[in-house]
């Protein structure tokens, strides 16, 4: 059985790996004592908060055929990618798919997973930004890999601070 996304659910995807973002920066940030760490990590949480609104806003602009319409795909090669990230969408901001943070987490640790979840985003935008039209804002499913990008160097120069 073939599993196809339309622009609405992929858009949906995305802005639920956003709010995993944003949820779990504010919980790294209520667990590190480092002030400069903790700005960080609400910087970045107010960027995915930003991206969420930006694929929220993208949804709303989509015409009643672009929800509809599904990519056309005959080796379900591009559906078989999307599954799989969209199986572990959830991970964003997760120590694994199935844990939270716990509080116990050394800095380097947390800076570890936010790393790790910001390559699982880029991965997915980047699978999800040939599949969105110009008309409905590829554009900036773009801009959005630039910034979490710029997020992976971000908390990489942290992490090599440490």
């Amino acid at each position: 059985m073939s599993i196809t996304f339309n622009a609405d659910e992929i858009f949906e995807m995305a802005e639920q790996i956003e709010g995993n973002g944003a949820k779990f920066y504010h919980e790294a940030a209520g667990n590190t004592p480092d002030a400069d760490v903790k700005e960080m990590l609400l910087g970045l949480a107010t960027m995915e908060e930003g991206h969420q609104k930006t694929f929220a806003e993208m949804r709303k602009e989509l015409s009643a055929e672009e929800k509809e319409s599904n990519t056309f795909d005959p080796n379900n090669e591009v559906v078989q990618y999307l599954q799989t990230m969209a199986d572990f969408h959830g991970t964003e901001g997760k120590v694994s798919p199935t844990e939270k943070l716990t509080g116990n987490e050394s800095l380097r640790e947390i800076l570890e997973i936010a790393i790790q979840a910001e390559k699982n985003s880029i991965a997915f935008y980047v699978g999800i930004k040939d599949m969105v039209s110009s008309k409905a804002g590829k554009n900036k499913v773009q801009a959005i890999i630039i910034e979490e990008m710029a997020h992976v160097s971000t908390i990489g120069g942290k992490l090599q601070a440490l």
